[in-house]
């Protein structure tokens, strides 16, 4: 058997994680930049009403809903660095596609594919960051590779409305994915594996009792408390995902594709360093003291959104209503995938995350046909009301049931021990679930509070 390989250290603000990480996420937030204003006109070309255009965001969660096991497993059974790098090559090619749709069955197929790619592309960066990120520097490597993505809302969205105002609504879409393929080729080269079996030169990288194993981990009460509560923020999050927000504004108050390009350009300038922030204080103070407080705002900013739907009031008390959403919601960006990463073991870390993200996405997948079917019966206000208890529920949760998961050992963050595996764990799973080989994660930058 060949010796462990040296465990790959990841820092921050490296020239490897900027083009590994953050330069990949920017070009494949541009997809979302550049969607959320254009797919409203572009759903209405077709000629289809508020609740069936609802479906080109529904669509794309339910490819990123299916893509989490079979994503989980092959992380697992072929290494991070594959799907890694084929996740964005599927995504330039449903870019490229959907700007080729002449029916609105073909543009629903090709959204679909786009977020079972996105899934790809998340979930192994996701364990990647799992596999090396010391304790202390992963909540800022998550949330500032979602603030990098956030960057190009600056200017993306704008452009986007303008391009196709001026040249035509398809052009952004080939945009989108020219630019995806160009920022995945640092990858290629730079880009290691990081599957603590295979660095350890293990012929054998999964191991019976697998699958018992992850299901005894879910299981534990402060785990089941989680998985309640990355389902009810996705849940209530999905609202400003995929650009249902846009959706209504355009079909509510006739918002035209250049005004929403301008407010989602304003948001992500406004929202970037509040964003920055949090992944510094998530480090330095605990990922509870962003997770408790931006949920509590977007639960009011939510009752605010209620009242102008319930009131019917004006158009610019909606754009101070979504901005007040936005803005709590940047609170909130990445911090439950930073306590995800927290707790999720070494042992089949691929398949746990599958688990994991299989509910989160079931919340984001939930949500779109939620709001339009509570809409299309009870009213939008009852819509944004029940989105504002959920927030709310989240921040109760996590506040009052689930322990920090900061600087803390394994051990500590479970309230009682697993339950017992007949094939039992290796050795190595018995220690915490961040240990890598030859010991801890790593010394971080930040000193412990």
């Amino acid at each position: 058997m060949s010796q462990p390989s040296e465990r790959p250290r990841l820092n921050v603000l490296s020239r490897e994680i900027f083009l590994t990480l953050y330069l990949p996420s920017m070009a494949l937030s541009l997809g979302l930049g550049i969607a959320a204003p254009v797919l409203p006109a572009f759903a209405k070309s077709f000629d289809v009403s508020f609740e069936v255009a609802t479906l080109v965001v529904i669509v794309y969660g339910i490819g990123g809903l299916l893509a989490t096991f079979p994503t989980g497993y092959m992380i697992d059974r072929v290494g991070r660095r594959p799907i890694l790098l084929v996740g964005p090559m599927i995504t330039a090619a449903a870019s490229f596609l959907t700007a080729s749709a002449q029916s609105f069955p073909e543009l629903l197929a090709w959204r679909f594919l786009g977020g079972s790619a996105a899934q790809m592309w998340q979930l192994s960066r996701l364990a990647m960051i799992a596999d090396t990120a010391a304790d202390r520097e992963r909540g800022r490597m998550i949330t500032w590779m979602m603030q990098v993505s956030r960057a190009t809302h600056l200017f993306a969205p704008a452009l986007s409305g303008f391009v196709a105002y001026f040249w035509d609504i398809r052009i952004p879409f080939v945009l989108h994915g020219v630019l995806v393929l160009l920022a995945i080729i640092p990858s290629l080269r730079l880009a290691k594996e990081t599957d603590p079996a295979r660095r350890e030169g293990r012929r054998e990288v999964s191991q019976p009792g697998d699958w018992r194993y992850i299901r005894s981990e879910l299981v534990r009460p402060q785990m089941l408390a989680f998985l309640t509560a990355q389902f009810l923020a996705n849940f209530t999050r999905g609202l400003t995902r995929g650009g249902l927000l846009y959706l209504y504004a355009a079909y509510t108050y006739g918002a035209g594709t250049v005004t929403l390009g301008l407010m989602a350009t304003a948001n992500s300038f406004l929202g970037l360093p509040i964003g920055f922030a949090t992944g510094y204080v998530m480090d330095r103070w605990g990922r509870k003291k962003t997770i408790v407080p931006g949920f509590s705002l977007l639960s009011v900013a939510m009752v605010f959104m209620t009242a102008t739907a319930l009131f019917q009031l004006p158009f610019e008390l909606f754009v101070a209503s979504y901005f007040a959403v936005y803005l709590s919601q940047s609170i909130t960006g990445g911090n439950m995938q930073v306590m995800g990463s927290d707790l999720a073991p070494r042992r089949a870390r691929g398949r746990f995350m599958a688990f994991w993200r299989l509910i989160a996405e079931a919340g984001n997948e939930l949500s779109p046909p939620a709001f339009a079917i509570i809409g299309g019966t009870l009213g939008y206000a009852a819509s944004f009301g029940t989105l504002s208890i959920g927030a709310l529920s989240v921040a109760l949760i996590v506040g009052l049931l689930i322990r920090e998961t900061v600087g803390r050992e394994r051990g500590e963050l479970e309230a009682e021990p697993p339950a017992p595996v007949p094939d039992g764990p290796p050795t190595e799973a018995a220690s915490d679930s961040t240990a890598v080989p030859g010991g801890s994660r790593g010394r971080s930058s930040l000193p412990p509070p």
